[in-house]
């Protein structure tokens, strides 16, 4: 597979490391690919400061993206799941599809849905290159 996997993940706030680094693993096995470097996370740029967030960046040595608000929207069109009330209060069905098609770049392409647990979502993409 060429490109670079994308991780974009929707999270509450104070959502522990441990807790995203499960759904994020937990994504990769779905998609078949346990073990795939994850290089790049994404969320919403309001949640950047997250201590969870960037412990669980740091752990898989990895840029963590913030994706604004408004920029998401540009994808509503591309998710493959949709929350009500994500999409109400974001304009988008999944902050997770979204932020990784965003972070994944022109040409990206999601190929894992978004997978939710109590306090998570993640979805996967790859860039075109």
């Amino acid at each position: 597979m060429s490109g670079r996997l994308v991780v974009g993940l929707g999270l509450r706030a104070d959502t522990s490391e441990a807790d995203i680094l499960a759904c994020l693993d937990e994504a990769l096995a779905l998609a078949g690919l346990t073990g795939e470097a994850t290089p790049r996370l994404a969320t919403l740029a309001s949640r950047m400061a997250e201590p969870g967030l960037a412990a669980a960046a740091a752990s898989r040595a990895a840029e963590l993206v913030g994706v604004p608000d408004e920029a998401l929207k540009g994808f509503e069109a591309s998710c493959a799941t949709r929350s009500t009330r994500i999409a109400s209060l974001y304009g988008v069905g999944s902050v997770a599809e979204a932020a990784a098609l965003a972070a994944a770049g022109p040409g990206g392409t999601l190929v894992q849905p978004r997978i939710a647990t109590a306090r998570v979502t993640c979805a996967l993409a790859r860039s075109s290159s």
